[in-house]
């Protein structure tokens, strides 16, 4: 009744103290805490369900009619949840160390980018596009099926490979579809080059809200049903025969596991994810450049699955919450913060911040700070926030 009646209360003035201090962004990363409170609080399933429920499709939504910065946050989170939940597939639960997964990203983004636009007219000679806007709906499924069929491409010629030899050809790969991403302007414009896309469609949405709300929707809408797809596989043959793979792959060949089969299946299945959030990612952006795909987007997905909790659809979505509100919000904040404390020229043990070197300016330091909490977690928690638990007991009697 105690956890019940705190998850309650530690929701309701979280929400409270944003609705009164609309851009605090401490009090907005309260509220953060507060759900995942919820989430990991022992309190009736019901309850928890509904009090996540009440959340993400009520307060979050009245939060963002406060300071809109709130629901961008929340998109992008749900963006790179889907992101993290595909490449846990691949590396979590198959065990597939993949260093491009940010390439069936880009195949999903362009896929939309190019025929959204009027960027098509320029490659195919005529007229007739962008495509009328309510085709972003059917190209979430093209976008889905072209990044598949990428990730089987991908997975064919990397069927013997393991571990660093894998990490290499993954690594190449999502290097090889960036520069295709930057030179095919020419002979023929695909792409257009290192200029980019745009003005790239948005999709008509059904609700009668501010459309940033509706994106925020649909974005929700989407991530519920990668979840579900993930919970399925990873309940199912399919799912056993991965982490039969990702343990030992010669016993689990030995005892039956088609190797080939449950690689391209893991690879196809990953990039149908990304593929789908690289259609929405480049309909929200409305413009996406060959910059937008870059190997540091791969490693910071990476990041999310790690930290959060190899293998795990909650350490997943956990991991990939962390690290977008660190880079957006928590990392950023700080920044801003040293930034006025410079130009006030606050004075801290003796010294003036307002003659602080431009070397040593804070926004230039974000990812050095990012590194290091990387760095102690994986001395302090290496399992991750939210582990599998068969990975927390192999880690906890190591």
């Amino acid at each position: 009744m105690i956890p019940s009646a705190a998850a309650v209360a530690f929701v309701a003035l979280s929400t409270a103290a944003v609705a009164l201090f609309p851009r605090s962004i401490l009090v907005f990363l309260v509220f953060q805490t507060s759900l995942l409170y919820a989430y990991v609080a022992r309190i009736p399933g019901w309850l928890r369900a509904a009090l996540l429920a009440a959340a993400l499709l009520v307060l979050m939504p009245a939060i963002g009619a406060y300071n809109g910065y709130y629901l961008e946050v929340a998109t992008q989170v749900g963006i790179f949840v889907a992101l993290a939940l595909g490449l846990n597939i691949v590396v979590g639960l198959a065990g597939l160390l993949d260093l491009g997964y940010v390439a069936f990203f880009a195949v999903g983004a362009y896929s939309w980018a190019i025929f959204g636009s009027p960027h098509a007219n320029v490659l195919f000679g005529g007229g007739g596009f962008p495509l009328p806007s309510w085709w972003f709906y059917p190209f979430l499924v093209i976008g889905l099926a072209v990044a598949a069929g990428t990730g089987v491409v991908l997975g064919l010629p990397v069927l013997r490979l393991r571990g660093d030899y894998l990490a290499i050809v993954t690594l190449g790969f999502g290097e090889v579809i960036r520069v295709l991403a930057n030179n095919l302007d020419k002979p023929i414009n695909v792409t257009n080059g290192p200029r980019g896309i745009t003005p790239i469609s948005r999709p008509p949405l059904p609700v009668e809200v501010s459309y940033a709300v509706g994106f925020y929707f649909l974005v929700l809408l989407i991530v519920v049903v990668v979840i579900l797809v993930n919970r399925r596989l990873e309940d199912s043959h399919i799912g056993r025969a991965w982490e039969a793979m990702r343990e030992d792959q010669l016993a689990a060949q030995a005892m039956g596991v088609p190797l080939v089969r449950a690689k391209l299946l893991a690879f196809a299945a990953g990039a149908s994810f990304a593929g789908v959030m690289g259609v929405v990612f480049s309909a929200k952006q409305v413009f996406i450049n060959p910059e937008s795909f870059t190997f540091l987007e791969s490693i910071g997905v990476l990041a999310m699955v790690i930290l959060g909790g190899m293998g795990s659809i909650p350490g997943a979505i956990i991991g990939a919450t962390v690290v977008t509100v660190l880079n957006l919000q928590v990392l950023k904040g700080l920044s801003l913060w040293l930034n006025e404390l410079k130009n006030a020229g606050v004075t801290i043990l003796g010294y003036n911040l307002a003659g602080l070197p431009t070397q040593l300016e804070p926004a230039k330091y974000e990812r050095m700070i990012f590194g290091l909490i990387l760095v102690f977690m994986m001395i302090f928690r290496p399992q991750g926030i939210f582990p599998a638990r068969r990975r927390q007991r192999e880690l906890g009697e190591r």
